[in-house]
């Protein structure tokens, strides 16, 4: 049982510390590599031996800026997620994410509450085109670059960074934005989990490098090619760019087979010739490619049944065994051609045995995946105005989808954009009755003043892109009044911002103010929701679990997660609220084994720390819930 004010030191205050996670695990491989709890470099040599690489000469991939981006995928975040109920669809139902704020921030906030539980992340980040670039972080104070940025405190505008192709640091600097961003994504996937990330010539090569650090070589799955138009430009000096890259990364070895679902086209290959009982088939060579010199035990004579004759090959081998081979007689598998005169056999595959889907390819072409044209034209007749430039197709990530098997799974884009990833997922689960639930992440970047969007009163890209989800969820239903009554097409709005907790920074030339100030440790124009959504953030909870708000003798106390998380910030709690508080937990929260000597509740229970009328109060509190069996209770 423990009470604990939370400090800015304190662990609900910040977001998951990965770099002490990490040394930990390192201390319980290696404990012999630690001294007086520093790492000893030299020990851990010894220990690793062969497996260190001479630093003279190894390959390596570096840029200006490396080692401080990797520093900063381990840094806390000592921000926070407002929630903004006005601008959400669905708010006390829906399952789907729209988060406001710098990626970086947020991949940080979310690695408590998502880590290994995403299926499927897609991004199509900001192409290095030597234009303005918004994502310009500040390593000391992201949150206060964020607000820069966006507007919120600089009286003198946006501020963006041109990263021409003339700086000296114009590879590094798109680099050093990606390499956090993407080393915090790689700790949300499931163990199954893939990342596609779209992305043209220009860096394709160091995206690649920089992935294969981050997710190792050996799980690259694919340098996919997207035929994105198929109309040649004569601006080009040179060649018309008619493809794009999508490199795709799995995130171990756990995903071990990828499928994509049968289609049309594919099943239109499918007849049935000579009337098979067992339906229509396609066929494959029965000729292996392996030379009988290669594969001996593959080397025999076969019989064509339809003409007596004895046939063998004459320089390469059968891909099956004799043993198999007579089994697929025996089962009339092999099909010599309608009048049996082929040269060799050929083994039939029935379509009714294609259950597992098929192997995807490298190449999606524009009936597939669909086109930038075909988007554009989709997004400016639902939005009724040309509003975004260059968005991806419903087709392409819905391809990527169904790739991924991700049918009741948590999708993220964390570039966002006009929000195609949250279109396309609604979409299919109105196709395919399935749960896949989004998490889109958006800077609110402004849009140009002059700008189609603007004129139409889109001031920022998230305002685009929830009004694109808000009309396409509306979209999807009308066009499918049949089947979508449970279709999830809702979303909870919630807007990156700094702590609702205050911290100790004293004007030293108004100390009283100061000290008044720091009475109160919550920030003033805070609000109780406010510091729900702080507190599962830091309890590492799920963002889209139900709260209700329950009124207890007139004061509020929020029930999370139907009685997983109980929050009472109200102020003067006295007894007798304490006894009314302890008797809701003992009614609405579950024991975890009611057999154990002493049973444990599934509960957690958060004051306010300023809250209690007194000290005596507070620890008759403590008492009371441990009586229940409440074993962990904090104040903030």
């Amino acid at each position: 049982m423990s009470n604990i004010k939370i400090t800015p030191e304190s662990p609900l205050s910040k977001s998951k510390d990965l770099l002490s996670e990490n040394i930990h695990r390192l201390q319980q491989l290696f404990p012999e590599v630690f001294s007086e709890g520093k790492i000893d470099f030299e020990a851990l040599q010894a220990v690793l031996g062969e497996h260190i690489e001479d630093q003279q000469e190894r390959y390596n991939f570096t840029w200006a800026g490396k080692n401080q981006a990797m520093r900063e995928a381990q840094k806390m975040s000592r921000g926070t997620l407002r929630p903004a109920p006005e601008d959400s669809v669905n708010w006390d139902t829906t399952q789907n994410l729209y988060i406001e704020g710098d990626n970086l921030e947020v991949l940080k906030l979310l690695q408590k509450s998502y880590h290994n539980k995403v299926k499927m992340i897609y991004i199509d980040p900001p192409y290095n085109t030597g234009k303005d670039f918004v994502y310009k972080d500040n390593y000391k104070d992201n949150l206060q670059n964020y607000k820069e940025i966006t507007g919120q405190v600089d009286e003198e505008g946006t501020k963006l960074s041109t990263n021409s192709d003339s700086a000296g640091r114009y590879h590094s600097n798109w680099l050093n934005m990606m390499y956090p961003r993407l080393k915090l994504a790689r700790n949300l996937l499931k163990e199954d989990g893939v990342i596609f990330i779209s992305i043209d010539d220009n860096e394709v090569t160091n995206l690649k490098r920089i992935c294969d650090e981050i997710f190792g070589e050996d799980n690259f799955v694919a340098n996919i090619i997207w035929e994105k138009r198929f109309t040649r430009s004569n601006n080009s000096k040179t060649f018309a760019t008619l493809t794009e890259h999508i490199v795709c990364y799995r995130k171990s070895s756990v995903l071990a087979e990828i499928k994509e679902p049968r289609n049309e086209k594919a099943d239109s290959t499918y007849t049935n010739p000579d009337n098979d009982p067992r339906g229509v088939w396609t066929s494959v060579s029965y000729v292996n490619p392996a030379t009988k010199e290669q594969r001996p035990n593959l080397s025999y004579s076969l019989e064509n049944p339809l003409t007596g004759r004895e046939i063998s090959h004459p320089t390469n081998a059968w891909k099956y065994k004799k043993e198999t081979y007579l089994l697929h007689v025996k089962e009339n598998r092999l099909y010599w051609g309608k009048d049996g005169n082929n040269t060799y056999p050929r083994l039939k595959k029935f379509l009714s045995e294609m259950d597992g889907g098929m192997v995807p390819v490298n190449f999606w072409n524009r009936f597939d995946a669909g086109t930038t044209d075909e988007a554009s034209k989709i997004l400016d007749n639902l939005m009724d105005v040309k509003i975004f430039d260059f968005p991806k197709p419903i087709q392409l990530v819905k391809k990527a989808l169904n790739i991924a098997n991700c049918n009741e799974d948590i999708i993220i884009d964390f570039f966002s954009g006009s929000a195609t990833t949250a279109h396309a997922t609604m979409q299919l689960n109105a196709e395919d009755g399935g749960k896949r639930k989004f998490i889109m992440v958006q800077l609110p970047e402004p849009t140009p003043e002059k700008s189609e969007a603007r004129k139409a009163g889109y001031n920022n890209i998230c305002e685009i892109g929830k009004e694109r989800i808000r009309r396409a969820g509306n979209k999807i239903k009308e066009e499918n009044p049949i089947g979508t009554a449970s279709l999830d097409t809702g979303f909870k709005v919630l807007k990156l911002d700094s702590s609702n907790i205050n911290t100790w920074d004293p004007n030293f030339e108004d100390i009283e103010g100061s000290i008044k100030k720091a009475i109160s440790n919550i920030k003033r124009d805070r609000t109780e929701i406010d510091l729900a959504y702080e507190v599962l953030l830091k309890y590492g909870l799920d963002l889209t679990l139900p709260i209700q708000e329950v009124d207890l003798m007139g004061h509020k106390l929020f029930d999370v997660g139907m009685g997983a998380l109980l929050l009472c910030m109200e102020e003067n709690v006295d007894s007798t609220l304490v006894n009314a508080l302890v008797k809701y937990a003992e009614e609405n929260s579950l024991l975890e084994d009611e057999e154990a000597e002493k049973p444990k509740r599934n509960c957690r229970v958060v004051f306010r720390d300023t809250g209690f009328v007194t000290d005596d109060v507070k620890a008759n509190a403590l008492k009371e819930f441990e009586r229940i069996g409440v074993t962990e209770v904090r104040s903030i």
